[in-house]
This record gives C-alpha cells, structure tokens and sequence, in this order.
C-alpha cells in the first residue's frame, strides 16, 4: 500500500501545474494567431481602399 501511495505522490507532484503551462502556452499562441489574422485583414482593407474598390 505504501507503494502505491508513493507512486500517486510522484505522479501529482509531477503534473501539478502541467495543465496550467499548457493553457497559458495555448492562448499566448492562440492570442498571436488572432493578432496576425487581424492584420491580414486591415491590411486588406487598406489595399481595397487604396485601390478603389467599390464597396456598395
């Protein structure tokens, strides 16, 4: 029994605070990947402008 409870000691203390570095690398990811496809859209936008596009 002491066995097992070592074992299920090692492995909380290993993945403690696993979950929680993969969310915040998630979203640190996820936040430039929206950053970057909002650029690709003002700068779409700019170039419609810029070359006059009708927009009605």
């Amino acid at each position: 029994m002491d066995k097992l409870l070592l074992v299920k000691e090692i492995y909380v203390e290993a993945f403690k605070n696993w979950t929680f570095r993969i969310l915040q690398k998630y979203f640190k990811v996820y936040s430039w990947f929206c950053f970057a496809l909002l650029c690709i859209v003002l700068y779409a936008f700019a170039y419609r402008v810029a070359t006059g596009f009708s927009f009605g």
